[in-house]
């Protein structure tokens, strides 16, 4: 009896083995089940603080930040599910740090626009990223602007997410004389986020597992022993979230001062997602040798902007792939199945609101800081010899911080660009797209503001 049951599970775990070989191509793809889990996991530890960061953001627009806790869980699952069984990645999906934050602080807190108003431009945005990955007007617009325009936008990003973890943790702080200065460091908050920062650089620079969710919750510890942290509990049923389900205004986002905000969302989501899959890619080993295309890459595009639109509906800022999976495959994963594990763990995580609600922004913010500094990093393919190609860059990244908007960081960079290359001769060095997109944002400057 007791042979044929072991003979029974045994048949049943072959079935179960050779369902996953067939539909992931574990073997095609130079690996196994272990290997996929062990991805998985990994990709999820050094993303997860994404579940922690995004309602402390959101809720700054005044949004139920349980309800974007949940949204939150889902939008990662939904996204990074279809990426596992549609694309066959071993990518993650989340909101987009630094969407979010333009999401908060500029188009609600700026500009004054609800925060339904603003889901509603994601919607669209979204809407327009799922068309243009089912024809060739994305390799179009990928390929007509240049390089140097599409690394200033990540770093730009970085420099806006920057200080937004620096003022809230008040590391940095206003100034009548001078615009900005130093904060106080015998504050709790600015110290404690200072160390965040530093811990979670440490870690990541020694290549420990998790590095940014050990920071945050280091730090969450320490102001609990300080007493200015409460707790109040791990595990509980999730919340609600009726307060964000399609609660997107699209008709209130279907306004000519809302157009540079649905582009702002639609080409640094672009571009990050670009950047980001192409990476993984060849991580993975995606990459055909032989023709040196990406197996895969436009399901994976596809699977990305259909998340989008997915996490507009649930409360999130625009959904993309994180680089943090880059992680996962450098720990063995390679296929779907990786994504799958992560989606899974995304799902599990919904019962974790009180530890959410826990979370400090100076915890946060610290985390902030860091990411930041690793999106910055691309400025370094930029072509500094060229004072064409580096003014435009440096203007975009900049100004995005310092008017505190991304839309108009590219606007400015964009129109600066476009008007460097006319006055000197290089004409041929602007796309049409350029000139279109040039012409759109000036008629904002001028028009709307």
């Amino acid at each position: 009896m007791n042979n044929t049951k072991a003979e029974e599970l045994h048949s049943k775990e072959g079935i179960s083995s050779s369902f996953l070989e067939r539909f992931f191509k574990l073997k095609e793809h130079g690996t196994n089940v272990k290997n996929e889990l062990i991805g998985g996991i990994t990709t999820f530890a050094t993303m997860a603080y994404i579940i922690f960061v995004n309602p402390s953001i959101m809720a700054a627009t005044g949004m139920d930040p349980g309800a974007v806790f949940v949204a939150t869980c889902i939008g990662a699952a939904f996204g990074t599910l279809l990426m596992g069984l549609f694309a066959n990645w071993p990518v993650g999906l989340a909101p987009g740090m630094g969407l979010n934050a333009f999401f908060s602080f500029t188009i609600v807190g700026e500009m004054g626009y609800s925060w339904e108003v603003a889901l509603g431009a994601v919607f669209i945005s979204g809407i327009l990223f799922v068309g243009m990955s089912f024809y060739k007007v994305r390799e179009w617009i990928i390929e007509s602007i240049p390089e140097s325009l599409r690394y200033s936008m990540t770093a730009g990003v970085g420099l806006f997410l920057g200080l937004i973890g620096l003022k809230t943790a008040g590391i940095v702080v206003d100034n009548p004389a001078t615009l900005v200065s130093l904060g106080d460091f015998t504050q709790p908050d600015a110290l404690l986020a200072a160390i965040c920062f530093l811990i979670i650089s440490v870690l990541s620079e020694r290549k420990v597992f998790g590095a940014v969710l050990i920071g945050i919750i280091g730090v969450t510890l320490v102001g609990m022993m300080l007493g200015i942290v409460q707790y109040q509990g791990i595990f509980a049923a999730p919340p609600s979230i009726a307060p964000t389900l399609f609660a997107m205004d699209i008709q209130g986002a279907l306004n000519i001062s809302m157009v540079s905000v649905i582009l702002a969302f639609l080409f640094v989501n672009m571009f990050d997602t670009a950047g980001t899959l192409m990476g993984v890619a060849d991580r993975a080993n995606l990459v055909n040798k032989d023709t040196g295309k990406i197996e895969g890459l436009s399901k994976a595009l596809k699977a990305d902007s259909i998340a989008s639109v997915a996490g507009a509906c649930v409360g999130c800022p625009p959904v993309t792939s994180y680089v943090e999976s880059a992680a996962g495959v450098a720990a063995g994963g390679r296929t779907g199945l990786s994504a799958i594990v992560i989606s899974l763990l995304f799902v599990a995580a919904i019962f974790l609101s009180p530890l959410a609600s826990m979370i400090p922004a100076y915890a946060t913010s610290g985390a902030l800081i860091y990411v930041a500094f690793v999106m910055m990093s691309s400025m370094q393919h930029i072509n500094w010899k060229e004072f064409t190609d580096s003014a435009p860059a440096a203007i975009t990244a900049l100004m995005m911080p310092l008017t505190f908007s991304i839309a108009n960081g590219i606007a400015l960079g964009f129109i600066t660009y476009t008007v460097l290359k006319l006055a000197t001769g290089k004409t041929k060095e602007v796309s049409i797209s350029m000139y279109a997109l040039t012409a759109i944002f000036i008629a904002k400057l001028v028009y709307i503001g």
